[in-house]
């Protein structure tokens, strides 16, 4: 449910735009809510959701407390998360894309998804730098971070310890590293960069320089047809 804005987040401004309660200024607040991971941690939060959704089905049911659409939301999540930074924060209409999934379907698979323990996420905005009268702040994509209950975890048995969970389902991998590749593959050479070192230092210098290769290369392509003419021409 949307809100107007008063500024009680840290930092914030007055505006009066409308923007989701309890939201937190991006750039700002995701230190303390994002951590570094593993691969390895990472496959025995979805081995231990794919394990509870079984465990907790009830008979004659299709699906468990989870759902279809919640296990390919924590898959999909799995592959796009940067295990140096703990960073994941991209756009529903993003996801919906990539699942082929109606908003309504992924909303309820996110919020089930929390219900349950397995994600955990930050509402954010930032301001849009406006001059003039006008909204000076905008809802952007939340930041997401993956977990598991314990009572989730129990089920991996021995497996919960060890450094590696098996997994033998190759076209998952596959579909899995397909998907991450066409998210890089959508990205800039700001994106990119910001997305691989996060907002450290370094990865917020490549941003600027890849923003300013980006542009020079926009203005190449802007003015190609243009020269293309006068050659024709002469």
């Amino acid at each position: 449910m949307a809100t107007t804005f008063t500024g009680a987040s840290r930092g914030a401004r007055q505006t009066g735009e409308p923007v989701r309660r309890h939201s937190r200024r991006a750039g700002a607040c995701e230190a303390g809510f994002w951590r570094k991971t593993t691969r390895q941690e990472v496959q025995k939060i979805l081995m231990a959701a794919r394990r509870y959704e079984l465990a907790h089905k009830q008979p004659g049911r299709r699906n468990g407390p989870l759902g279809g659409v919640a296990l390919e939301l924590l898959s999909l999540f799995a592959n796009l998360v940067s295990y140096r930074t703990g960073r994941l924060d991209p756009s529903l209409d993003w996801i919906c894309d990539k699942l082929r999934r109606s908003r309504d379907a992924v909303v309820r698979g996110l919020k089930s998804l929390r219900d349950h323990g397995f994600l955990d996420w930050l509402r954010r905005f930032e301001p849009t730098r406006n001059d003039g009268p006008g909204p000076q702040v905008r809802q952007v994509s939340n930041a997401y971070r993956l977990s598991a209950p314990k009572r989730a975890m129990a089920l991996l048995g021995r497996w919960a310890g060890r450094p590696a969970l098996p997994d033998d389902d190759q076209a998952e991998r596959i579909a899995r590293g397909q998907i991450e590749a066409d998210h890089v593959a959508d990205l800039d050479l700001s994106g990119l960069a910001l997305f691989q070192l996060g907002e450290s230092p370094l990865g917020q210098a490549l941003a600027r320089l890849g923003k300013s290769i980006d542009l020079r290369e926009s203005a190449k392509r802007t003015e190609s047809p243009s020269t293309s003419s006068s050659l024709c021409k002469a």
